[in-house]
């Protein structure tokens, strides 16, 4: 029995479209940081991109995939995002293979925010399923049953 919360279709189709666009928010903001510098970053270099690859690619999984499986979908992003955030926090508290992160840095607040939010949505996309749409009766059908 499926036990997740029912939500009309219009509340999956935003949940879907703002998930990918954080999603994607993400991967552009690694792309972008690979592209001006990064990239010369043992480890960090590569690991953006494959954050960017796999948070575009998650970003339209999320748009396209059926109903059925958009929970599995939305898991794997929210396992990005988590991983992406706690591989921020972990470069700027600690480092992360010999790179040290600044929480002052340009990108630092977007990415954090992203992230966060992004996580959340994606959380919440994978909890819900459409509410059944009960079909709509002919309109002479209607006005027989309110007395007409």
């Amino acid at each position: 029995m499926d036990r997740r919360l029912t939500v009309p279709p219009s509340v999956l189709v935003a949940g879907r479209v703002v998930g990918a666009g954080l999603l994607a928010t993400t991967a552009v903001i690694h792309l972008y940081l690979w592209d001006t510098g990064y990239r010369a970053i043992p480890w960090i270099g590569p690991l953006f991109l494959v954050q960017a690859a796999t948070g575009l690619l998650l970003c339209v999984a999320v748009l396209a995939v059926s109903q059925g499986w958009l929970s599995e979908v939305a898991l794997l992003g929210v396992l990005l995002q988590i991983g992406t955030l706690v591989g921020l926090l972990m470069s700027v508290e600690v480092g992360l293979f010999g790179f040290h992160e600044s929480p002052v840095a340009a990108l630092f607040g977007p990415s954090v925010g992203a992230e966060v939010v992004g996580t959340l949505v994606l959380a919440a996309l994978a909890a819900v399923r459409p509410r059944e749409q009960r079909p709509r009766q002919p309109a002479a059908t209607r006005e027989v049953r309110a007395g007409r």
